[in-house]
């Protein structure tokens, strides 16, 4: 058996040699004496010349771009779309330059977070120019569809991507959270279509319409790309202005474009807010103005940032640092001059101010209250804060906390009994009420008398009262549904729209 083990030995020497002769990887050398020694250079180390010396050793350079207007063109990848609709787009903003102008210079704040993360996400930088399309890059955009924020998500949209909407903040114009959640619900409609466009046209029109109107083309044989499919003029021309924007960045000496200088670097940066604390103290801290704070943090609503809430907002670069140390030595009272009052019952609005020590215009004004309504239970009122009070809003209501109304007055159904003489007409004077209504309402024409004693129905317009605790306050008897149109018009608020699907079509602010 000694000469098994003596074979092995013999095998491994043979292969410890074979991995140390030259042309095997870092441990090869030229030395034949020593095989093992390191390769160490025995001159002065020279600079490697800008330009040469690295390319020369077969290293690649990458230049890192000092505007991100071309961090941004190096990062297209979508495929493009050369159509007369294309050209007709591009005529539209290059004979706008002024226009042209704002929308760019409103982004620089934004953009170099955005294109940050698309780079992240593996995602086409094209996508950084879309809320130029959406809202102009406008955060404060509303759309007549009630689409909200620079990526204008309609609300159902908004919360399915878990974009709050509150009594103090909005978070469909907040710019790192609305950012998120349409770079989420673009990379889900991309994984659903396999296309950018389509992924596009379903960011504007609903994913839904566009699954149906691929599946008819599909049934009956025809191509399903962006231009085949048949859709609203507002999706026709979505991509193709997309695609415009797009070309005018490419080459804006084609178009006569002049684009702002935007640096490849942060405008903005996070601070942690762990009190509450008045808008305007943050800005006084942060050495900027109140509106340039609200530019960069829109999704508020109130004069005051509840900290259980909304912990970090966003501050220019170098004012960022200015507020972290004026925080750090803040002794000259308390941070925060507002608070929150949850509403016991339902509430007039002078009932409202006489408790909270506000004048009824000022408590209108601050919480949004619209004429003619009072505050229901449970609203989260944002009222004067008690001196000497340092409790801040707890979470589930800073994070939570809704305002809602009820009108003052109600349409109530009334039975009264007919006189003698009494017509259509006379009751409709007598309570103040159309006589097209009073007809109606009791299905009679509008010259119809009534025998003495007959039962009349009528829907009168009566002035809420607060109800007590315990109480269903401001519900309307079912029988009050069919109302004058007058009173319809003077009491009733109008309703908010319904979504029936988790994530609708968006509609988008006008340009």
């Amino acid at each position: 058996m000694k000469w098994l083990h003596l074979l092995a030995l013999a095998s491994l020497l043979w292969l410890a040699g074979c991995a140390n002769t030259p042309g095997n990887g870092p441990a090869a050398t030229d030395s034949p004496t020593n095989s093992h020694a390191p390769d160490v250079p025995t001159q002065p180390l020279s600079t490697i010349a800008a330009g040469g010396g690295a390319r020369a050793s077969g290293v690649a350079v990458v230049s890192v771009p000092v505007d991100l207007w071309e961090r941004i063109r190096r990062g297209f990848a979508m495929p493009d779309l050369d159509s007369q609709l294309v050209r007709g787009q591009e005529q539209w903003y290059a004979t706008r330059p002024d226009y042209m102008q704002r929308m760019t210079e409103r982004s620089s704040k934004y953009l170099f977070h955005i294109v940050e993360e698309l780079e992240l996400r593996g995602m086409p930088t094209e996508l950084a120019l879309l809320p130029y399309i959406e809202s102009a890059f406008n955060p404060q955009a509303v759309s007549s569809a009630k689409a909200a924020g620079m990526w204008q998500f309609m609300p159902a949209t908004g919360s399915y991507f878990d974009l709050k909407q509150n009594a103090f903040r909005d978070d469909r114009r907040d710019v790192l959270a609305s950012t998120r959640a349409a770079l989420d619900y673009l990379q889900k409609l991309y994984g659903m279509f396999g296309d950018w466009h389509l992924a596009l046209a379903a960011y504007n029109w609903g994913e839904g319409n566009v699954a149906r109107a691929i599946a008819r083309n599909e049934k009956a044989g025809l191509a399903t790309g962006y231009e085949d499919i048949t859709m609203p003029n507002e999706t026709r021309l979505y991509v193709p202005k997309l695609q415009a924007v797009k070309n005018i960045v490419a080459h804006p000496e084609r178009f006569q474009a002049s684009l702002p200088a935007i640096g490849n670097h942060p405008y903005f940066d996070t601070v942690d807010i762990t009190r509450d604390i008045d808008v305007a103290l943050v800005a006084r801290m942060a050495g900027i103005s109140e509106a340039d704070f609200r530019e960069l943090n829109p999704s508020l609503h109130r004069p005051v940032i509840l900290a259980a809430g909304m912990p970090q907002v966003l501050l220019p670069w170098e004012s960022a640092q200015s507020f972290r140390r004026n925080m750090l030595t803040y002794n000259e009272g308390r941070l925060a001059s507002w608070t929150v009052w949850t509403v016991p019952a339902n509430m007039t609005v002078s009932a409202a101010a006489q408790r909270s020590g506000m004048s009824e215009a000022e408590l209108r004004t601050l919480n949004g209250i619209p004429p003619r309504m009072m505050i229901k239970a449970g609203s989260a009122l944002m009222v004067p804060r008690a001196a000497g009070s340092g409790k801040d809003v707890p979470g589930n209501i800073a994070d939570n906390g809704q305002i809602a109304f009820t009108p003052e007055v109600v349409v109530r159904r009334s039975t009264v009994r007919a006189g003698k003489h009494d017509t259509v007409a006379s009751i409709a004077r007598r309570y103040k009420v159309r006589a097209d209504d009073v007809a109606d309402w009791n299905d009679l024409k509008t010259g119809s008398r009534f025998k003495p004693g007959e039962p009349i129905v009528l829907y009168l317009a009566t002035r809420n009262t607060p109800a007590t605790h315990g109480a269903n306050p401001g519900k309307r008897p079912a029988s009050a549904r069919k109302t004058a149109s007058t009173v319809k018009r003077a009491s009733q608020a109008k309703p908010a729209p319904t979504h029936k699907r988790a994530a609708p079509a968006k509609k988008r602010a006008t340009r």
